[in-house]
């Protein structure tokens, strides 16, 4: 597929955007018929819309110049309809559980696209990282799923991604000094690094809020609990990926870097997309995008004397990104790193057996699972087929292995107290 090349599209000028309420508003996908991964291409868009409009709500509270801030509300209200645009097209009979099942889809097929497609070591090894946590809530949230609604999961998954334990969900949870990452180096780092950053980091934030502001709408004790547990992990997990983008970009910077991903996604959409009624809709909200590029570019020529080109570095980005079966890369990466960690204070990733004692995570652990640890429970509870596939060797021997090394650094800090 051609690299996404921005300056040699035609874009919509943004005064010709508003969009009328039916036009927001279109007819929602059939749940049953979708392709798997046109669902997992509109829950990445609503999330990266969603960044899109709350960044530029926090730079609006931040800026003092009057231009900068009514040309960012225009691009805001427009991002703020393909938002509604996008969103609105998740059907009503899909239940919360379901459309899960598609956001943890999404985070294991992107985090293994953009992994393999990243040209920084430190930035691929933390995709890596959390892919295995990721891909062992798909896991989890399917043993729910199938235990409260009856439901297959496979049904939504359709076959492209598999549905096993990763790193164990119980031994995910970390002091929040240990999720601090390296950043990349704004005037180095490859425009595809910065792409990934910016992706990754919009769809995280979107699913923890979405299990934050979903899972107390269930009734039953045990959804309730398995999301809250999860959404802590996915609240780490916007951490960590906050950390790795450079803070010394200027607001104007990350304003135009984040219109340039939400392009450079539309055209990797509008290039893989099988469902034609998408394919319309993807072209329309890319028109719009490259007009925000536009919009952008020239307040950065104003205010910073440079475009968006020099920040990219070339005139063009690749490879795109692809929603694809991963299941051989997501295998190997398990067999390898099941057991791996962070260490905060160097940030650097680590085997379990090279933990420090001092590690402020074991002792996290044990208190936040102290009352019994909910993605353990719904396996327990499951009994099933699905649920035999925790008794996994890589993700119990990871398990085991946490356990007994926080059994000997604990102990040993308790002699050493007394």
């Amino acid at each position: 597929m051609a690299a996404f090349r921005p300056f040699d599209m035609d874009g919509t000028p943004i005064n010709d955007q508003p969009m009328s309420w039916t036009g927001i508003v279109n007819e929602p996908y059939d749940k049953t018929r979708v392709d798997a991964y046109t669902r997992t291409r509109i829950i990445l868009m609503n999330g990266i819309e969603t960044n899109a409009v709350l960044t530029s709500h926090n730079v609006h509270r931040m800026c003092s110049d009057p231009e900068v801030k009514r040309q960012l509300a225009a691009i805001r209200r427009a991002d703020s309809q393909h938002q509604q645009v996008i969103d609105w097209l998740n059907p009503v009979e899909q239940s919360i559980m379901e459309t899960t099942i598609g956001y943890e889809q999404v985070a294991v097929d992107l985090t293994a696209d953009l992994a393999q497609n990243e040209p920084d070591p430190y930035v691929q090894q933390t995709l890596d990282f959390a892919l295995l946590e990721d891909f062992d809530h798909l896991f989890r949230f399917s043993c729910l799923l199938e235990l409260m609604e009856g439901k297959n999961p496979e049904s939504i998954t359709q076959g492209k991604t598999e549905i096993k334990p990763g790193r164990p969900t119980a031994i995910e949870h970390r002091n929040p000094d240990d999720s601090m990452r390296k950043h990349y180096d704004r005037n180095a780092a490859d425009i595809k690094t910065k792409m990934n950053y910016y992706t990754i980091t919009a769809g995280e934030q979107q699913t923890e809020l979405y299990y934050k502001t979903h899972g107390s709408m269930f009734a039953e004790p045990l959804p309730r609990l398995l999301y809250a547990e999860i959404a802590e992990i996915e609240e780490q997990h916007v951490t960590q990926y906050g950390g790795l983008g450079d803070p010394n970009e200027t607001m104007l910077e990350k304003a135009a870097l984040i219109q340039l991903n939400e392009a450079y996604l539309y055209y990797s959409n509008l290039q893989t997309e099988t469902n034609p009624w998408m394919k319309v809709i993807w072209e329309r909200l890319l028109k719009d995008e490259i007009g925000h590029v536009a919009a952008v570019n020239d307040l950065m020529m104003k205010y910073e004397k440079r475009g968006i080109e020099e920040v990219m570095g070339t005139d063009r980005i690749g490879p795109l990104v692809v929603f694809k079966e991963n299941k051989d890369y997501v295998n190997r990466v398990l067999k390898e790193q099941v057991d791996l960690a962070p260490v905060g204070r160097t940030m650097e990733y680590v085997r379990t057996r090279d933990l420090p004692d001092e590690w402020p995570s074991f002792l996290y652990q044990r208190r936040v699972n102290a009352g019994g640890v909910p993605s353990d429970m719904v396996v327990e509870r499951h009994g099933g087929a699905l649920a035999q596939r925790a008794n996994g060797e890589a993700p119990q021997r990871a398990l085991r292995e946490m356990n007994d090394r926080a059994d000997r650094a604990l102990g040993s800090r308790l002699m050493v107290a007394r």
